[in-house]
């Protein structure tokens, strides 16, 4: 069959199945959970799929699910969405929690659902040579740490990102490549997608300075004020950022988690969490030693200890221009865009944990519109219900025809072309060289 043909019978399960897309998608935007915390979302999705009578398994990352389906034995391709939302509580249509899909994730997974649906229903996928994977996975958004590390030392997870986890797990062992859809306001409404996308990456620190106690009225000279270490510490950091380069985009965020219990009492243990940005693993490792040389300086001023427990978090993304290229090319004939519709390229200094997965094989990310106000603020809104929901879900389709089409050359020359910077086994053991703890000792120098 024709591949025009192929697209033609995609698009028409899709746009008769569009009430149902936005409809699952709302359903979602009203429960928002944080990341491996999405029984309720995952549970949705099983169902979701399981109505296109795809096979479900479920959970795949402690949670999330997936379900699969293909033609002829070739390539594999994975279309994922995200489950997780995150916290906003100014948001008018935030949870009781504070919790709130202010990321657009609930719209990735009805843009999944859609793709699923496109693929499965029109017969489509007997007609091409590979499989596809239809992913809702767990926990982009890295927040809520102090849960995900009660998790790693339970034994439940090893990593704060879903992807990660999943990797660990094996769910990405026979994928080839990686299509994702997110929602930003592009230019103000004035363009309809952004193409090819560069993130930084990020390391966490969770810090504990220790010092003593002791009444603060009284006797405050017998305390070794850990709050005071912090504090130091928080001026050191500001002290660093003249000295990182422009182009490593370094950003460094800190808050403390936990300031003392008494005004009476010299605070004794104070936490912090720290996080360092950089564009690239070179950059975010410089950034983090210098972060780990002012924290002990916070400490070793007072004569107090502080503990560091560093992790990378995620790698930067820099997605494939080829596969991203295809996503392009179906908005120009068949999604109403024209040449000055795309913002080709966008360098950010967010992250995700998609950067993780392009550094083992080639992924495209872009970001739609059809949304205003700014993402993980309470002005996210839908402006568009047909541009956000549906029409991704089309293109996605529409990219995977691309990709497995004939004798799927398409995939086989990114597949080709692609030149990974990990194998499975040393991204793994690069992250955990990466994860240590540190206990830095400022009374005995």
């Amino acid at each position: 069959m024709e591949k025009e043909e192929l697209k033609r019978r995609c698009i028409e399960v899709i746009e008769k199945r569009k009430e149902e897309i936005i409809s699952l998608g709302e359903k979602i935007y009203r429960t928002p959970e944080l990341g491996y915390k999405e029984f309720e979302t995952t549970k949705c999705m099983e169902e979701a799929f399981a109505s296109l009578g795809l096979e479900t398994v479920s959970p795949i990352a402690y949670t999330g699910c997936k379900a699969g389906a293909g033609g002829r034995k070739g390539p594999t391709v994975a279309v994922m969405g995200e489950l997780d939302s995150v916290v906003c509580p100014e948001h008018k249509d935030c949870a009781a929690n504070g919790n709130m899909h202010a990321c657009g994730h609930h719209v990735q997974l009805a843009n999944l659902y859609g793709c699923a649906a496109g693929l499965a229903e029109s017969g489509v996928l007997d007609e091409l040579c590979g499989t596809v994977e239809f992913i809702a996975i767990p926990a982009e958004e890295c927040v809520d740490l102090d849960y995900r590390d009660k998790l790693i030392e339970d034994g439940k997870i090893q990593f704060y990102g879903g992807k990660q986890e999943y990797l660990l797990r094996g769910g990405m062992d026979d994928v080839d490549m990686v299509l994702q859809c997110h929602m930003m306001e592009v230019e103000g409404g004035r363009k309809c997608c952004t193409v090819d996308t560069v993130t930084n990456g990020f390391m966490s620190k969770s810090v504990k300075f220790i010092g003593r106690s002791a009444h603060a009225g009284i006797a405050p000279h017998e305390g070794i004020n850990a709050l005071n270490m912090a504090q130091l510490a928080l001026n050191n950091i500001n002290a660093l950022r003249e000295t990182f380069r422009e182009e490593d985009k370094v950003r460094v965020s800190a808050i403390i988690t936990s300031g003392g219990d008494l005004v009476n009492v010299v605070p004794s243990v104070v936490t912090m969490q720290v996080m360092v940005r950089a564009a690239s693993v070179d950059a975010m490792e410089d950034a983090g030693r210098k972060v780990g040389r002012a924290l002990k300086a916070g400490a070793l001023a007072v004569g107090g200890k502080v503990e560091i427990h560093d992790r990378i978090g995620y790698l930067p993304l820099s997605t494939d221009s080829t596969l991203s290229g295809l996503y392009r090319e179906n908005m120009l004939a068949y999604g109403g865009a024209d040449e000055d519709s795309f913002v080709e390229h966008y360098e950010t200094a967010g992250s995700t944990d998609l950067g993780d997965m392009c550094q083992l094989l080639p992924c495209m990310h872009v970001w739609a519109s059809g949304i205003s106000g700014g993402l993980h603020s309470k002005d996210f809104k839908i402006e568009d219900y047909e541009r956000a929901y549906v029409l991704p879900a089309k293109m996605l389709a529409l990219t995977v025809i691309d990709l497995l089409y004939g004798d799927a050359g398409k995939a086989k020359e990114i597949m080709e072309a692609y030149r990974p910077k990990f194998t499975k086994e040393t991204y793994i053991k690069y992250m955990k060289d990466h994860s240590v703890v540190e206990l830095f000792d400022g009374s005995a120098i």
